[in-house]
C-alpha cells in the first residue's frame, strides 16, 4: 500500500482547531508557540478559543490552518511516498515533505496572505461553485462571457469552482445553469483567488518565494499548477510562484497520484472536504482524515 498525506486550504478552519494536539504533545506545543513568536502575535489564543469572524481574518486563517496540519504531521512521524495540498495547502505539504522547513513555510504563508488581502482590495472578487457540468463546457462558457472568469478549482468530477470579477462571475453563472449546471452557486469568499486578479499577489509573493531556500523534498509533491509530481527544488519553486493566478488541478492531481500506484489517502489537518473530493473521484482508494493523534 503506497500513502499520501494530502493537506486543506482556506476554509478548512474551526474555532478550537489545534487544541488538543497543543495539549497532546509536547512536540506540537514547542512548534505552536514557535509560531507565535514568528508571527509577533498569539494565532493560538485565536484558534483555540476565537471566534468564527476572527478566525475567518486572512491573516489568521492562512497561517492557522497550514499550523493545525504541519504540527499535525511532524508528531505522527510517518513518512509519506506522496504528498499534496489544495491552494494554501500545497504550503503545508512542502514543509512536511522536507522541502521548505517549517520557520520559512510558516513565513510565506503570512506574507501570501497578506499579500492576497491586498488584492482583494484593489479590486473585488469573488467563487461560484459550479455542480454537476462537464469540465470543457464550464471551460468554454468562462471563455465567452465578458470580463474576467477563469476556472479556479478542479476539485472533483462535477464540481468546478470559477472565479474573477464580480460582473463576470454573475453573468457565467447565468450562462452554466442554462447549459445545464445543477447549482452555479456564488460562495462566501473575499476574492477571485486563482485567477488573473491575484496577479498583484503573484508579483509580490514572487520575490519572497524566490529568496526562500528551498530543499529536494523525502517525496514527490504533486503541484498544483500541473498536477504532475516533484522533486526538483527549483521547479517546486517555480509552480509555488505560479499558484496564485493559475487553477488548483485537484482532480487531475489525484487522478495522477492514484495512476502512480498511492491507493491510501490521509488528510491532515482542519476538516473533511479532501477526503470526500477524492471518494468522489475514485470510489476504490481508501481516504480518510485526522485531525488529532
Amino acid at each position: 500500500m503506497k500513502n499520501a498525506y494530502i493537506f486543506p486550504g482556506q476554509g478548512a478552519q474551526f474555532s478550537g482547531m489545534g487544541k488538543e494536539l497543543y495539549e497532546a504533545s509536547d512536540v506540537a506545543r514547542t512548534l505552536f508557540e514557535r509560531a507565535n513568536d514568528i508571527l509577533g502575535f498569539r494565532i493560538t489564543d485565536i484558534m483555540f478559543e476565537g471566534s468564527a469572524d476572527e478566525l475567518r481574518q486572512t491573516a489568521v486563517t492562512q497561517p492557522a490552518v497550514f499550523l493545525h496540519s504541519v504540527i499535525l504531521g511532524s508528531t505522527l512521524g510517518i513518512k509519506p511516498d506522496a504528498v499534496a495540498g489544495h491552494s494554501l495547502g500545497e504550503f503545508s505539504a512542502l514543509v512536511t515533505s522536507g522541502a521548505l522547513s517549517f520557520d520559512d513555510g510558516l513565513r510565506l504563508v503570512a506574507k501570501r496572505a497578506a499579500a492576497m488581502q491586498r488584492a482583494c482590495e484593489i479590486e473585488a472578487g469573488t467563487m461560484a461553485a459550479v455542480i454537476n457540468l462537464a469540465d470543457e463546457i464550464t471551460e468554454r462558457v468562462c471563455e465567452q462571457t465578458e470580463g474576467i472568469v477563469v476556472a479556479a478549482n478542479y476539485n472533483c468530477p462535477g464540481q468546478l469552482v470559477i472565479s474573477g470579477s464580480i460582473a463576470a462571475v454573475d453573468a457565467a453563472c447565468v450562462a452554466l445553469k442554462a447549459a445545464g449546471a445543477r447549482r452555479a452557486l456564488i460562495l462566501p469568499v473575499g476574492g477571485a483567488f486563482h485567477s488573473p486578479l491575484m496577479e498583484p499577489a503573484r508579483k509580490e509573493l514572487e520575490q519572497a518565494i524566490s529568496e526562500a531556500t528551498f530543499s529536494i523534498p523525502v517525496c514527490p509533491i504533486y503541484q498544483n499548477v500541473d498536477a504532475r509530481p516533484h522533486t526538483d527544488p527549483e521547479e517546486i519553486k517555480q509552480n509555488l510562484i505560479a499558484q496564485l493566478t493559475a487553477p488548483v488541478r485537484w482532480t487531475q492531481s489525484i487522478r495522477n497520484m492514484i495512476s502512480d500506484g498511492i491507493n491510501n489517502f490521509t488528510e491532515l489537518g482542519p476538516g473533511t472536504v479532501l477526503q470526500g473530493l477524492i471518494r468522489k473521484t475514485d470510489s476504490n482508494v481508501n481516504a480518510t482524515s485526522q485531525a488529532s493523534l
